[in-house]
């Protein structure tokens, strides 16, 4: 549901991926890690926003201080407002653009994770409704930050949200772009509206990018064979996979397999 290490007792050093959103706080020296396919440093006062279902592990962090938290999209999102937030200016994007975000005023960062800390170790009464307001405030700390530094706000709604989140989680059916909608009570007009107005794109061009995104993890993180993968995103036809995602990288899953293989 939620919890938080220092960074000194982290020990992913193997490819690990969780349903939990990250968040990764260098207060001092500098770590390195590999998310997806890029590699990243943090260093003192820069922290890091890792999405559901990514792909990370830790290379370096003997230098590091700070925090790695963790919470569940269930734990974090009770109302409209928190899944807004939790996705402003794009801090835990879905589109797998990972940012390194400096932080003007580390101690306001610092002190809501050291006091997140103390309220999961010693459980006082509603100490998960302290560490979720404690979250929150993170967040608009962040979201200051971004803004300070020049960056456009950007508020997504909590319908497209929603929606990007039911295809992350269930790839392996393929649904349709009109029962999605029907499962998420709304239509395919508003979907489309929807993804014109967020990304520039129609509802079925998010799917497609996100079913190439998480081709591609699969290929690079695991050794299954083509089938696999085409079967794992809901794909009935290997050579129709093969077709599908040479079409939108310009590379076929075997050749793209060996340009990645940590």
């Amino acid at each position: 549901m939620v919890s938080i290490q220092p960074l000194i007792e982290v020990n992913y050093f193997n490819p690990r991926r969780v349903k939990k959103y990250l968040l990764v706080w260098c207060s001092h020296g500098h770590l390195t890690l590999q998310v997806d396919e890029k590699e990243l440093v943090l260093n003192a006062n820069e922290l890091l926003t890792i999405t559901s279902g990514q792909y990370h592990l830790f290379k370096e962090v003997e230098s590091a201080g700070g925090y790695l938290l963790e919470f569940t999209l269930d734990f974090f999102c009770r109302t409209e407002k928190d899944i807004e937030l939790i996705f402003q200016n794009g801090l835990f994007c879905h589109f797998d653009q990972n940012e390194i975000i400096p932080l003007p005023s580390p101690a306001a960062i610092s002190s809501q994770l050291q006091e997140i800390e103390q309220e999961l170790r010693e459980q006082p009464f509603q100490y998960l409704t302290s560490v979720h307001a404690r979250i929150e405030l993170i967040l608009v700390e962040i979201n200051r930050a971004k803004i300070t530094k020049g960056d456009e706000v950007w508020k997504p709604s909590a319908l497209f949200l929603q929606f990007l989140e039911f295809v992350r989680n269930n790839f392996q059916y393929n649904y349709p772009l009109n029962e999605i909608a029907t499962r998420l009570q709304t239509t395919e007009l508003k979907l489309n509206e929807l993804a014109r107005l967020h990304v520039g794109k129609t509802a079925q061009q998010v799917i497609h990018g996100l079913i190439v995104s998480e081709a591609k993890k699969i290929i690079q993180y695991e050794d299954g064979l083509t089938k696999e993968v085409a079967f794992a995103l809901g794909f009935s036809d290997q050579y129709y996979f093969s077709k599908f995602f040479k079409n939108h990288t310009g590379i076929s899953p075997t050749d793209y397999r060996k340009t990645v293989k940590i």
